[in-house]
């Protein structure tokens, strides 16, 4: 099985190589894509293997962010052909890491604190009330997150409410005030600063470029 983790987009793409090349087999020809080919070039058979988000362009994931619901599956479909389009041009043995042992029980501990945590984004848990509520210690939080995800647990946080925010400034007619709300921030000020540290513009120049 190919598992993809595109952790600075909070996007998890899993593909199961035989049923795939059963019930996709002539799209995949029409691209010359080979999914047993890339398993085999990543070793994904024994171990997984990690990229760092800068490895493919942005506009890969970012454009998944501000397509209308009601074509967004069609497009995740595109995006995710020119995804196997673009590791077909990537040397696995000059970037990624091992991704380190983790038990599975830890992992499927910090599968559900993210599940909780952007299920609530505009809530912002501390690490120790992580750490009592799902019986985990801190240390192994903090190093199985961000093993398991790619990065440190608040900043994948962070992406994610800015990714959130973004969505709702271009798809939605909510005033800035609630949509800082609803990813966490009580303050639009301190929001309007956090994003513009992550998108470059203010929630309100942001929201005028997109339209």
């Amino acid at each position: 099985m190919i598992s993809v983790l595109f952790v600075c987009h909070g996007i998890t793409i899993t593909i199961s190589v035989p049923e795939a090349t059963d019930s996709m087999s002539d799209l995949l020809d029409l691209f010359s894509i080979d999914l047993s080919e890339i398993e085999k070039v990543f070793q994904l058979a024994t171990r997984p293997f990690i990229m760092h988000g800068d490895i493919f362009p942005d506009h890969i994931f970012n454009e998944l962010y501000h397509v209308p619901e009601y074509i967004r599956k069609e497009y995740l479909r595109v995006k995710i052909l020119e995804l196997l389009i673009s590791l077909k041009m990537i040397d696995p043995s000059t970037i990624g890491e091992t991704r380190p042992y983790f038990y599975k029980t830890q992992v499927e501990k910090v599968k559900a604190i993210m599940a909780l945590m952007t299920a609530n984004p505009e809530i912002h848990y501390t690490m120790e009330e992580l750490s009592g509520q799902f019986d985990i210690s801190v240390s192994a939080l903090k190093h199985c997150f961000k093993g398991v995800y790619g990065t440190a647990i608040f900043t994948y946080m962070r992406n994610y409410r800015m990714d959130m925010a973004a969505t709702l400034l271009t798809q939605t007619d909510e005033s800035i005030t609630s949509i800082a709300g609803k990813v966490g921030y009580a303050n639009s000020s301190k929001f309007s600063e956090a994003f513009k540290s992550i998108k470059g513009k203010t929630p309100l120049e942001y929201r005028k470029i997109k339209i």
